[in-house]
């Protein structure tokens, strides 16, 4: 008895723990992928990356299974092409942009769609911490020395991307929940990785590449999904939404430990007013915005 009430209590410590190592292997994957590019190009990790993790959803999900209403399909289309657009774009900005730069930059396209329509004062207090963060990050005058603005203009799409998908999601995935995420993915790889491997370097044809590949999908794609549906089952949302809002965190500490990146004070504190917006945006998130709410919850497979 006392084992299992021992068990109970900890519960939420250990879905914190199960997200946090989803996030560290999301973004330690982030990390591996942006070694390959000498070798493959940021196209080529794309296409790897979609084909590979796509295969490894199908295996778990079976998407030839699933049947979808003609009102479901043009969602499903919009989820697809939204998820491999924003795996496309955020790898291309990680050959010019940090790491963890590009993912703030990334998760200004949710955070956007968390404070439209919002009227409340705090509400605008999220959204004036916003544009802090973005104006320390975008390459706006001595800043365009040290940030590619095309790189930065590429993770601010795949953010726009990543609100698309957030909105197409729901709709397309109301009847088969997680297993639509391997229809999208499948979707997503039969445009996006032709697309990948016609732009790949050379290099992308060895034999060598297939196991770090591997291990790329594995990281960012299996085993995040997993534990962050193990955690969504057990955490309120607004706990797993701020969890989530540290994401650009364990990004940066992914580039400095395995990329050897560095952050300006700039950057930093940019950087740190998008994860203050976005935890408290989810923080204090009305209930009756039932849609908006899952900005946090719908988490996509991130590159």
């Amino acid at each position: 008895m006392s084992l299992s009430l021992s068990g109970k209590s900890s519960a939420p410590a250990v879905s914190v723990a199960v997200l946090l190592i989803a996030m560290l292997s999301l973004q330690g994957g982030a990390s591996l992928a942006k070694s390959l590019f000498p070798a493959v190009g940021a196209t080529g990790i794309t296409a790897l990356r979609l084909g590979l993790g796509t295969l490894m959803l199908c295996v778990i999900f079976k998407p030839w299974r699933l049947r979808f209403t003609r009102e479901q399909r043009l969602p499903l289309l919009l989820y697809g092409l939204a998820l491999g657009c924003m795996n496309f774009l955020f790898y291309l900005s990680l050959r010019t942009v940090p790491l963890g730069v590009a993912v703030a930059l990334e998760f200004t396209g949710p955070l956007t769609l968390a404070l439209l329509g919002t009227r409340r004062l705090l509400d605008f207090v999220w959204v004036a911490l916003a544009v802090a963060g973005l104006w320390f990050l975008l390459p706006f005058g001595d800043s365009m020395k040290t940030i590619d603005p095309l790189g930065a203009a590429l993770a601010v799409g795949a953010g726009a991307c990543w609100a698309l998908y957030i909105l197409a999601g729901p709709r397309a995935g109301a009847e088969h929940g997680p297993a639509t995420v391997a229809m999208g993915s499948l979707i997503a790889s039969v445009i996006f990785v032709p697309l990948g491997l016609t732009f790949a370097e050379p290099g992308i044809w060895h034999w060598s590449v297939i196991p770090v590949a591997l291990l790329v999908a594995l990281l960012s794609s299996a085993i995040p999904y997993s534990l962050e549906m193990v955690a969504l089952t057990r955490l309120p949302a607004r706990i797993f939404g701020t969890l989530m809002s540290l994401e650009p965190a364990v990004a940066a500490l992914s580039g400095i430990l395995f990329l050897g990146e560095t952050l300006s004070l700039k950057q930093s504190l940019g950087l740190l007013a998008i994860i203050l917006a976005s935890a408290g945006a989810t923080l204090t998130l009305k209930p009756r915005n039932s849609q908006l709410k899952k900005v946090k919850i719908t988490t996509p497979p991130q590159p």
